[in-house]
């Protein structure tokens, strides 16, 4: 009986998404998952901050939060880029976002390891590429951290709250 009860319910679920599986999902229209980040989004170009979309965000989600990092610098994970408290209705970020401690929205930035607020694009010393991860987390709570928090707060206050989480790498070299 228990078996037949599971097999209904992973049939019912199948069929209401079509056959296809509900997975928290993170894109970039302007480069694919593994290969090349646009010039125009590094230092050697305009240094704005690429267009991002997600998808499938789970039941229960309170609060959306991304990180980019490198962990191919040098001396440490340099981190390029921490946004925390991004309402679950906002579908992406266009190119450029502002680099505001807090959006319009309620969406705060924090710290970057260049020590400022907003995204600071790829800029590898001359060399092999360097991997860029942007690391997407669906958070079941608002998180209480006024802006400016570096990645380690933001990590800390994630903590039990991470309901999904999905990463894009993409790749640049000077």
């Amino acid at each position: 009986m228990k078996r037949t009860l599971t097999i209904g319910i992973l049939l019912s679920i199948f069929l209401t998404t079509g056959g296809e599986s509900m997975a928290l999902e993170l894109k970039s229209p302007d480069f694919k998952n593994g290969a090349p980040i646009p010039a125009k989004y590094t230092c050697k170009g305009k240094d704005i901050s690429p267009p991002l979309v997600w998808s499938d965000i789970p039941e229960g989600a309170k609060s959306i939060a991304l990180i980019c990092d490198d962990p191919d610098a040098p001396s440490m994970t340099w981190v390029h880029w921490v946004v925390y408290n991004i309402p679950t209705d906002t579908k992406g970020f266009q190119e450029g976002l502002p680099k505001d401690p807090e959006l319009p929205d309620g969406t705060l930035q924090g710290i970057t390891d260049f020590r400022t607020i907003g995204y600071g694009g790829p800029c590898p010393p001359p060399g092999g590429p360097h991997r860029y991860y942007f690391k997407l987390y669906v958070l079941d709570r608002v998180l209480v951290l006024g802006s400016g928090a570096t990645k380690k707060m933001l990590l800390d206050a994630m903590k039990g709250h991470v309901l999904e989480e999905t990463q894009l790498m993409g790749t640049f070299k000077r």
